[in-house]
């Protein structure tokens, strides 16, 4: 072999490994403009996070999250919206229906990825969950009305006594739950009435006391979720057995929540990620429901509400906080 050979093939080999370490460089980004603090989300970035890295992904090297917040200043959250769609990530993450209504009016192109969305059809985020057809697929945590009729059981169950339940939280999905709620609180026994929200959970909490409400069914949305302390402390105050869509209520000082883990779901939400990144459409890729659910009790609210929690619900408990 001659000299200019022998060089070449050296040259090739080690040009090889270059290339393939100047293209393994590549850094995909996620763009994700909150309405809540970070120090709220940080359990929710972790399990994100972790859910990429079971994808194979190394956060902070080979894909980074570009967390913006309005530090609970929702009219702050269209200005981050904004300065995250300029950055031109490779996805964009949203939260609540609130989130993904924002990101969809700023970009038509850059792909969203949703976490917690509800009633995204009729939200017109997408034509069907089978095939989304726009730049918009993710998670929803839809599952029909089972899952609230469920918390009416179970509020039952905690407090027997109790023969009129609140529902508590905007009027989304008003039309579509009233009506098997009402049969399934007629055969529990009870009767439920809708509480508006108003902004201002202290008036909210007022009325439903003058209405004579003995529980609070909270039906949580983004704006729900933001105000959840001050609903935790209203129900407490009040003396009202609450159960809530999912745990980081009860967590937080709640009496019961039963749903989708919130956790869970933006570590699923790396997978409709990968597979955007690797060259899929979102309007290709079906958007998912929750499969799992949470029962999550906390014994210390119970016991400042003066409720014994019967033995049947700390079995199927999934976490018991004491």
């Amino acid at each position: 072999m001659d000299r200019r050979r022998f060089v070449a093939l050296i040259g090739s080999a080690l040009a090889a490994p270059l290339a393939r370490a100047q293209q393994a460089r590549r850094v995909y980004r996620i763009g994700w403009p909150a309405a809540a603090p970070r120090r709220d989300l940080e359990h929710l970035i972790a399990a994100l996070e972790q859910g990429l890295r079971d994808l194979g992904y190394v956060p902070g090297k080979d894909i980074v999250l570009e967390f913006r917040s309005a530090e609970g200043k929702r009219e702050r959250h269209p200005e981050v919206v904004q300065e995250v769609v300029r950055s031109k990530p490779d996805v964009l993450l949203a939260g609540t229906n609130d989130n993904t209504a924002a990101l969809k009016a700023a970009t038509q192109s850059i792909p969203i990825v949703m976490v917690i969305g509800t009633d995204v059809i009729a939200a017109g985020f997408a034509k069907s969950l089978a095939k989304p057809g726009g730049n918009i697929t993710g998670m929803t945590f839809d599952v029909g009305a089972g899952i609230v009729i469920k918390r009416l059981e179970l509020l039952k169950e905690i407090a027997p006594r109790i023969s009129r339940i609140a529902v508590y939280g905007e009027s989304v999905f008003k039309e579509e739950y009233q009506a098997p709620m009402d049969a399934a609180a007629s055969v529990l026994g009870v009767r439920t009435f809708w509480q508006e929200y108003s902004g201002d959970p202290e008036r909210d909490f007022a009325e439903m006391t003058r209405l004579r409400a003995e529980a609070v069914l909270v039906r949580a949305t983004g704006v729900i979720l933001n105000r959840g302390a001050e609903i935790i402390a209203l129900a407490t105050k009040h003396r009202l057995p609450t159960v809530f869509p999912v745990s980081e209520f009860v967590v937080a000082g709640g009496l019961m929540s039963y749903g989708p883990n919130m956790a869970g779901a933006f570590r699923s939400a790396a997978r409709p990620i990968d597979k955007i990144l690797k060259g899929a459409k979102p309007a290709e890729i079906p958007i998912e429901q929750p499969t799992v659910f949470d029962l999550t009790i906390n014994l210390r609210t119970a016991k400042a509400l003066g409720i014994k929690v019967p033995p049947s619900i700390l079995l199927r408990a999934d976490r018991v906080i004491e």
